[in-house]
């Protein structure tokens, strides 16, 4: 086709010869697998971010008119900056970005300095980020001091606030236990503080729902800024209890918001009583005490035949070592507790009369010969009603072999085992410590004895006998609560909240089996202590998180939730309290030393209001420099799609030549 008798002319042949010879040409350099390097550059240009305290003290002892000029004056020198090529942002506390300073409002209730500078450095780690303009009075109420952190980048402070003491009284702390028993006295002392009215006497007032339960005539003493008023206060009911502490006003304060604090106390029931009862003295009985009473809601009482008399009272839940036994002398103990229906853990040992503990029908029958094994504890990772740290399988491995009948075991269907045996190194199915549910109660059984010697081999070895203590108060504190069959349970995600926090509930809905079903429709109706009520409607879901309510102000919440489940109408109900933080009005006095400490770490000038054009310029003569990155990718030529079309045109361009000159 290509000799000399071709139909076309010379040149026209050495052309076509030229087109195969390139499509060949290039094939072969193909097969070498060429690679081609691109080199892609990309300048960033230096960040300035605008950081600004919109905490609620900067607003209140600022002066507005100052405050907003300054304002105006940021937002013109960010403008002067993009003008030059810098990038700019807007950051306020909490991590909040906005697009314009003048648009800021003053509502935080923290200042946490430290956490601003830390998510600008951690927002912008990728970025030029060259300096940050910290707009501030310098008064710090949560996390740490920024003086104290290391920052990557220059600061450039622009303080505000007034560093004149102010002529005030606050209440600066309140001290109390959050919890406390129902019918005791509990000590709140009321940290008073003052500036410039010693010699002066205020009323302190203790509040609540409005009642005045107590008040006390309190001196100001010269040179004593800081005096302490205690109270005594009677916790009666249950629940949540909303107090107030209340200073009045005094002529010439410069502010009175912190002149009330507010106390929120968990009133519970008192503590949970353990009868504690053994055939016999024994050391287990030291340490099965000792571990109980490391909950400080608990309280014990020792009954054994012969040593103490028996005590009559309204016990929660017993503690049966080796009972019944072989001696009598007990029954008093094990009347009381089959007469009051108690829940009560069983300690089985040498002393106990396995007989008439099988009539119990507690869940777990032993037949035995009498002769007894030495075993370990293997806790059962199935069990799920309590979790014991993550170090108790490796810790029950180090207790010594514990005492257990031998012979045959036999659980009930409504009995879960807790602990396993394990004899050396096998480990067994028999169980150890087991745990039985029928109806609202619970009993549980431990078929060793000697166990005193667990909690003293942990607290020598780990100077703790946390796993011990643990699996007891978890043993107590389970048979204690009665079973929840509630088939609608809606709860806040937490008890305590503060006014500037968002309130979540989450829900759970069951059949009649007690199996979690979705998407039942259900009804929050939250009441404030003006019996106010706000509704809201949501369904619970599987991987849904409840429903948000939004923040809400200070104060004591009852809430009732409804819901009809398989056509039956179901509710729950419970309480919560929204804590008013009031830390932004504790402190009139702006901090500008803190401010001047970190311009000074970072090598700038702390600047005061009216010298923006002066940090414009310094910010400017820094001669903050672009960064230039570089990014290298290596692709094989073979994957460029346009040689493809190359090699396809000079194909097609050499055939259409050849078929147009005669060619067959």
């Amino acid at each position: 086709m290509y000799s000399k008798k071709t139909p076309w002319p010379k040149a026209l042949n050495y052309g076509l010869a030229g087109l195969r010879f390139m499509v060949v040409s290039i094939l072969c350099f193909l097969l070498m697998g060429p690679l081609v390097r691109y080199v892609a550059n990309t300048t960033v240009p230096p960040t300035i971010v605008f950081a600004l305290d919109n905490s609620q003290s900067v607003k209140l002892f600022s002066d507005s008119t100052a405050l907003q000029a300054t304002q105006q004056e940021l937002q013109l020198v960010r403008d002067q900056l993009e003008a030059q090529g810098y990038q700019t942002a807007v950051q306020t506390l909490g991590g909040n970005q906005t697009e314009s300073i003048n648009t800021i409002t003053y509502t935080s209730e923290t200042s946490n300095l430290s956490q601003l500078l830390e998510q600008v450095q951690n927002g912008y780690s990728d970025q030029n980020l060259a300096g940050v303009v910290l707009l501030s009075d310098g008064i710090v109420n949560q996390g740490l001091s920024p003086t104290y952190s290391n920052f990557g980048f220059t600061i450039y402070p622009v303080a505000v606030g007034d560093t004149v003491p102010k002529k005030d009284i606050m209440i600066a702390s309140l001290r109390y236990n959050k919890v406390n028993y129902s019918g005791n006295r509990f000590p709140m002392e009321v940290e008073v503080q003052h500036e410039g009215f010693g010699g002066r006497t205020v009323n302190v007032i203790l509040q609540e729902n409005g009642k005045t339960l107590a008040s006390k005539r309190v001196l100001l003493k010269e040179g004593q800024p800081v005096q302490q008023v205690p109270f005594q206060v009677l916790a009666s009911g249950l629940g949540k209890r909303h107090y107030v502490v209340r200073i009045e006003p005094l002529q010439g304060e410069f502010t009175t918001l912190n002149n009330t604090k507010h106390a929120y106390i968990d009133v519970v029931k008192g503590k949970i009583k353990v009868l504690l009862a053994a055939a016999a003295p024994h050391p287990d009985i030291k340490a099965i005490r000792t571990a109980i009473e490391s909950n400080e809601n608990y309280e014990t009482a020792l009954f054994i035949p012969g040593v103490n008399e028996f005590q009559v009272q309204d016990y929660d839940v017993a503690v049966l070592h080796q009972l019944p036994g072989r001696m009598a002398g007990a029954e008093s103990a094990l009347n009381l507790v089959r007469q009051k229906n108690l829940p009560a853990l069983y300690i089985l040992g040498p002393q106990s009369d396995l007989a008439n503990f099988n009539r119990l029908n507690i869940g777990l029958n032993v037949i035995s010969s009498g002769q007894t094994d030495e075993v370990s504890a293997v806790p059962n990772s199935n069990f799920s009603n309590f979790h014991l740290p993550e170090q108790a399988a490796e810790r029950m491995q180090e207790y010594p072999p514990a005492r257990v009948p031998f012979g045959e075991i036999r659980l009930a269907a409504n009995t879960e085992t807790i602990l396993y045996q394990q004899v050396g190194r096998v480990r067994t199915t028999k169980p150890l410590l087991t745990l039985q549910t029928s109806g609202d109660k619970r009993n549980a059984v431990l078929l060793a004895s000697g166990t005193w010697q667990w909690r003293l081999h942990e607290a020598a070895n780990h100077e703790q006998p946390q796993v011990y203590n643990q699996l007891i108060t978890n043993l107590v504190q389970l048979l204690s609560a009665p079973r929840n069959k509630k088939r609608l349970n809606v709860y806040p995600s937490q008890t305590e909240y503060t006014t500037s926090d968002e309130i979540r509930f989450n829900a759970e809905a069951y059949n009649e089996a007690l199996e979690p079903i979705y998407g039942q429709n259900i009804t929050l109706t939250i009441t404030d202590e003006d019996e106010q009520p706000r509704n809201f409607t949501f369904a619970n879901g599987e991987n849904q998180t409840g429903v948000n309510i939004g923040t809400l102000p200070g104060g004591r919440y009852t809430y009732t939730a409804t819901a009809t489940i398989t056509g039956k109408q179901q509710k729950d109900q419970g309480e919560f309290v929204v804590e008013e933080l009031q830390l932004e009005a504790l402190n009139a006095v702006a901090d500008h030393n803190l401010l001047f400490q970190l311009a000074n770490n970072s090598g700038a000038s702390l600047y005061f209001p009216g010298e923006m054009r002066q940090l414009e310029q310094d910010i400017l003569q820094a001669d903050h420099k672009s960064i230039i990155y570089s990014q290298e990718e290596q692709n094989e030529v073979i994957d460029l799609k346009w040689l493809f079309f190359l090699l396809l045109g000079l194909i097609s361009i050499e055939w259409f030549v050849r078929k147009y000159n005669g060619s067959y």
